[in-house]
């Protein structure tokens, strides 16, 4: 069987519907606006392996074997329920209601519905195909595509936290929020503004190598003129990380919400791999970003300069180079790139929406995989967040959805006991 997904993302009163990140086949689920009501909405979408709407299918929750809610799909799929208050609910597809063909992996789960937080409800089903026998390799065929997938999105983020850390030193763990800002300011601009996404994008990735700069001029580059450690600059960055989430949870609230552009798309298949336009052109984009990074690092002279300010900051210092200018560039450049890969991950199946946690979430695999690569080193950045990501997908295998990200935690752990240095890292010497 083709396993399919129904991902429900519930936000305080309003719950934004998002495909689960993990399957081979995803089954869409795009945001639907919810109406005010008394108790805790619940909405959302609910579509096949085709991008078809399933209609007529019934949504039931129920707290203490009680059913409390029911729904139904309607024309479009779309489907909307209220529970009374927060609490503990089980969330059932009703099988009998769904389309001839389809088997149901996982149609009932139990979730912890909370006021103001995010809380995930994950439906899994799958079509009958004819000649399952092969199913198993396509499976593993699409999430290792997704794996690629999720890793280039990871490593578009993780490249300026590598940089960052290559040329000064410091590990940074306040880049997590620059890629929520990112995606923030992408989406005001995108839906308040009424920009296009596109566009809306570039002006974001603008936003976020301004914020790069402040971050460096404002605090990083003080805190080194003045004489603080490593020691003291990594505490620093864990209070603005901290800082930065509450910010956005105050201006941007703990709702989930969704791009006005590119959000429902249909499913279209490349031989045994099924595809979004949007999936398979933030392939394209993430691929054709690397390539310009790495170009800028081999061919140009700030690349070089970056290079060589990594490799021996007295050193490059005293050849003439600016090390202060480098440095600044190195900011801007990675919270550019914070900014796009924010932008692609709200748009993938694995996030759908932007969420004031998203960057931080994403942070343990940015860390993973440039600790993975070698820290400090753009390349081994970009091949340890495609392992991780490689890795985290296959891991829903034989783990349950909602534990795959431990995945990368396991990887941070096996690679900091065997190898510290990393797989293109240089064993460092001390003494």
């Amino acid at each position: 069987m083709i396993a399919l997904l129904g991902t429900v993302m519930l936000s305080g009163t309003a719950l934004a519907a998002a495909p689960a990140p993990t399957a081979p086949a995803p089954a869409t689920a795009s945001a639907a606006p919810a109406q005010e009501q008394d108790g805790i909405d619940v909405s959302g979408t609910l579509r096949n392996q085709a991008g078809d709407p399933l209609p007529a299918v019934t949504i039931v929750a129920e707290r203490d074997g009680t059913p409390v809610a029911e729904a139904t799909s309607q024309a479009d799929g779309r489907w909307q329920l209220s529970v009374p208050a927060a609490g503990s609910y089980t969330f059932r597809l009703d099988e009998s209601t769904l389309p001839p063909g389809t088997e149901v992996l996982q149609g009932e789960t139990t979730r912890e519905v909370s006021d103001g937080s995010l809380n995930t409800v994950v439906f899994r089903f799958g079509e009958e195909v004819e000649g399952s026998g092969g199913a198993g390799f396509v499976t593993v065929l699409r999430l290792l595509v997704d794996g690629i997938r999720f890793g280039l999105v990871i490593g578009i983020s993780a490249i300026g936290l590598s940089l960052i850390f290559g040329t000064t030193g410091l590990t940074n763990f306040a880049h997590g929020e620059m890629v929520t800002i990112g995606a923030v300011v992408a989406w005001y601009i995108n839906v308040a503004g009424g920009v296009q996404l596109i566009p809306a994008t570039i002006m974001a990735m603008v936003v976020g190598a301004l914020l790069g700069a402040a971050n460096e001029l404002g605090i990083w580059r003080r805190l080194r003129r003045r004489g603080a450690g490593l020691i003291a600059q990594l505490v620093v960055s864990i209070g603005l990380s901290i800082a930065l989430r509450y910010l956005v949870l105050i201006f941007f609230g703990g709702r989930s919400e969704s791009f006005t552009d590119y959000t429902a798309q249909t499913v279209r298949d490349y031989g045994p791999i099924a595809l979004t336009d949007k999936d398979l052109s933030a392939i394209v984009i993430a691929i054709v970003v690397l390539v310009a990074v790495a170009l800028l690092l081999q061919k140009t002279r700030i690349g070089k300069a970056m290079r060589a300010v990594a490799d021996n900051r007295d050193l490059a210092a005293s050849s003439g180079i600016n090390v202060d200018r480098v440095i600044l560039f190195v900011w801007m450049l990675g919270g550019a790139l914070a900014t796009l890969g924010g932008v692609l991950f709200a748009l993938s199946e694995l996030s759908s929406t932007v969420q004031y946690e998203m960057g931080f979430r994403l942070l343990l695999l940015m860390f993973a995989g440039v600790i993975l690569g070698g820290l400090g080193t753009a390349y081994g950045a970009l091949l340890g967040c495609l392992i991780v990501g490689i890795l985290v997908q296959l891991s829903t295998l034989v783990l349950p959805l909602d534990l795959k990200y431990l995945g990368g935690l396991a990887v941070l752990i096996v690679i900091l006991v065997f190898r510290p240095q990393g797989l293109l890292g240089s064993r460092a010497r001390i003494g």
